[in-house]
């Protein structure tokens, strides 16, 4: 099941400040936007999937996300090799889609999709934004379940970012684990009352999934409701002039990682614009 969840080994980089956690997002964010290389979006999609194991991060986890979005990265790859010729051909400086390269061709006597074709430059690309998407799916589980929420507001704060923002996403941080124990209770208590899932084709589940989806949003209206109320009573401000539980300082690990990763940028724009490393149909 998809949650929010913090890792249980204690590791290097959970003892980090979540500052130069989120400068590390910010950094593997634009370097995956900017490299167009399916073989270099290859070796960071695995670079970020071993480094979520190293540092705790559930194997069970990976494997769901995984697993739901296989689908939808199959689609990106096939729409890719079969439409996107325009886009390949000014990347690579084609000049005639003669110049593609082709995998397949329908007969032209097959209706509607006659004569359409994919090509292994579309195929190549699609490769690309699909390792692209495994990237930024993987990097932010990488520094959010590595850091408590309470360690991750002061970090937010410290970072300059305005307090209610803050609050807002460490409470909805808080908030996931909520829905999905009424989500579990409410299909456990569909089970009392004989409901077999196990026996269910998919169709069938998703049609209960969708039967369970109304009192699970009517019970996260309640819950918010109740949460303005308790904010109210506290008379909450927003304001981050205020005294903190847990103290959030840069220590030389956190000053190391900020180097690392900022000549990990400079090179990266460096090989992009001098030998075209990282271009789509560049040398890597």
């Amino acid at each position: 099941m998809l949650k929010f969840q913090t890792v249980e080994r204690d590791s290097f980089f959970s003892r980090l400040d979540f500052r130069p956690k989120l400068y590390m997002v910010a950094i593997l964010t634009i370097v995956t936007f900017a490299w167009e290389s399916p073989l270099l979006q290859f070796g960071m999609a695995a670079t970020i999937t071993l480094a979520c194991l190293a540092v705790g991060v559930k194997w069970g986890y990976i494997r769901t996300i995984l697993l739901v979005m296989t689908p939808f990265y199959l689609l990106l790859v096939l729409t890719h090799a079969f439409f996107n010729r325009d886009q390949v051909m000014a990347l690579q400086g084609y000049s005639s889609a003669e110049q593609l390269q082709k995998i397949y061709t329908f007969p032209e006597s097959w209706p509607v999709i006659g004569g359409g074709y994919a090509t292994w430059d579309g195929l190549s690309y699609g490769l690309n934004v699909m390792f692209k998407a495994l990237t930024l799916t993987l990097v932010v589980p990488l520094a959010v379940f590595t850091t408590e929420v309470n360690n991750m507001i002061v970090g937010l704060v410290r970072a300059r970012i305005p307090y209610k923002i803050a609050f807002i996403f460490s409470s909805t941080l808080r908030f996931f684990p909520l829905l999905f124990e009424e989500f579990a209770s409410i299909i456990e208590a569909q089970r009392l009352r004989g409901l077999s899932l196990e026996k269910m084709g998919p169709i069938q589940r998703v049609r209960v999934y969708a039967k369970v989806a109304v009192p699970l949003i009517l019970g996260a209206m309640v819950k918010s409701q109740q949460l303005e109320v308790v904010l109210q009573s506290k008379a909450f401000s927003g304001s981050p002039d205020r005294t903190y539980l847990h103290e959030s300082t840069l220590k030389s690990a956190d000053y190391a990682l900020i180097a690392f990763f900022t000549l990990f940028l400079i090179l990266a724009i460096y090989l992009m614009i001098v030998y075209k490393i990282g271009n789509f149909g560049g040398p890597i």
